[in-house]
């Protein structure tokens, strides 16, 4: 009988993948609640497993003293020399009872604390297995929807997708398969909770993982992962192996790989970019399509100062900001996008703040007029916008702007090939003129 019953509870643990001694436990819970209906409450029973007999011996347990005042509980020092001759005051004597057959109230009894336990066990077990599996992508079929909340059946447990963690404009179903990524684990009265997340950056690395092999086999390392769930999201990659091209083992053979994420996600735009451990070289691929002039880096702030020509501002900026706010996301610096000409007319606000007071030319200006250093104010053909753009470029002076290469000069906004040619002659043309070698 004591083997049929370990039988069925080795059978039971397996089932439910409860461990043993757990099951061990609840039973032991149940004999002595149902012993203690039987043969009152007044005895310290206790029941133990007996590993060698594979029995569960039930015992009742006496505290050793000098004078007994409760004989169901206590034994006289003369009694317990009789049963057990080192016997000292204070020890517990146990002696073991012979089981009777339970009543119907003591089994009922019995078999509501095994099946408590075992619920309890279960529950344990089912919070621990997924407690450790926080972050990994699980597939699931919708079992019912309620209140926003998408209820769905994982096979041995259940899952909630709160509405937070819904993808826009994807309607869920009963009977729908659907995968998510585990986000977290709580513990509550009537069991685990396991909340899922279709909204995740986790869910798309995972993703990436199952269609690309050399994700999987780790030739090819996910850095960063930046969403805006449904609508874009960017991914930096990069390769162990030199010959292997992160970027076109991601996007797979003519877009193969990564439109099969972009069906799963409801649309969602993937943006797949080598990583670069230099900001200001990666800032340059995650505001892709958009064409960068310049990047200031700022680590005092952690910002990265954005240069774009006007028309490609609103390209690196994104609809409603979200290309720069992804970048941003990726790189987890701040990320300030600024056109040409929002600088340029900044910077000539700030300068115009130093003219020289009232009255005096408004360009800016040099401090000698003798030599090299003319200012450009006095050449002719020069402007006081173009003066100060030059000014700007670092060429304030007239010597410096015969000196300087038709290439630098086209780099001015606004001075094309000619111009710079022609800046060029009347710069070399005015210090000839006043004997400046």
């Amino acid at each position: 009988m004591a083997l049929d019953l370990l039988q069925v509870i080795e059978q039971v643990g397996r089932e439910k993948e409860i461990d043993a001694a757990v099951l061990i436990e609840a039973v032991s819970a149940a004999i002595l609640s149902a012993s203690r209906k039987t043969l009152g409450a007044t005895l310290d029973l206790r029941v133990e497993f007996d590993q060698q007999s594979r029995c569960f011996m039930l015992y009742t347990v006496q505290k050793v003293v000098e004078t007994v005042m409760n004989p169901h509980v206590e034994i006289s020092i003369d009694e317990a020399h009789r049963l057990h001759p080192e016997a000292q005051l204070s020890d517990e004597i146990k002696s073991e009872m012979k089981t009777r057959e339970f009543g119907r109230i003591a089994a009922q009894t019995a078999k509501q604390v095994i099946i408590q336990r075992v619920k309890e066990a279960e529950r344990e077990s089912v919070f621990q297995a997924y407690k450790a599996r926080v972050g990994e992508l699980v597939g699931g079929i919708v079992q019912r929807v309620a209140k926003g909340n998408v209820i769905i059946n994982l096979g041995k447990a259940e899952a909630i997708l709160p509405p937070r963690e819904q993808l826009p404009r994807e309607d869920y179903r009963v009977g729908d398969r659907i995968r998510a990524c585990i986000t977290d684990v709580k513990k509550l009265p009537r069991g685990a909770q396991i909340v899922l997340s279709r909204t995740h950056p986790g869910l798309l690395a995972k993703l990436l993982e199952i269609e690309v092999p050399e994700i999987y086999e780790g030739i090819v390392e996910i850095k960063e992962v930046a969403r805006e769930a449904g609508e874009r999201a960017k991914v930096a990659v990069a390769s162990r192996d030199s010959n292997v091209d992160p970027v076109g083992a991601c996007v797979g053979y003519r877009g193969s790989r990564v439109q099969a994420i972009v069906r799963e996600l409801m649309g969602e735009k993937i943006d797949v970019i080598a990583w670069k451990d230099d900001p200001a070289s990666l800032v340059r691929s995650a505001l892709a399509p958009a064409e960068i002039e310049s990047v200031e880096v700022v680590p005092e702030t952690h910002t990265l100062k954005v240069l774009v020509a006007d028309g490609q501002l609103a390209l690196a900026i994104g609809k409603r900001g979200q290309n720069a706010r992804l970048a941003a996301k990726l790189l987890g610096w701040k990320v300030d996008v600024r056109g040409r000409g929002e600088v340029l007319q900044t910077r000539q606000e700030e300068l115009g703040e130093q003219i020289q007071p009232e009255g005096e030319s408004a360009v800016m200006v040099v401090e000698s007029s003798t030599g090299t250093d003319i200012p450009l104010a006095e050449l002719p053909g020069i402007g006081e916008k173009l003066a100060g753009r030059l000014i700007e470029a670092g060429l304030d002076s007239c010597q410096k702007l015969a000196d300087a290469s038709e290439d630098a000069l086209v780099q001015v906004d606004g001075v094309g090939p000619k111009t710079a040619q022609k800046l060029i002659e009347t710069a070399k043309a005015t210090l000839a003129s006043r004997n400046v070698v």
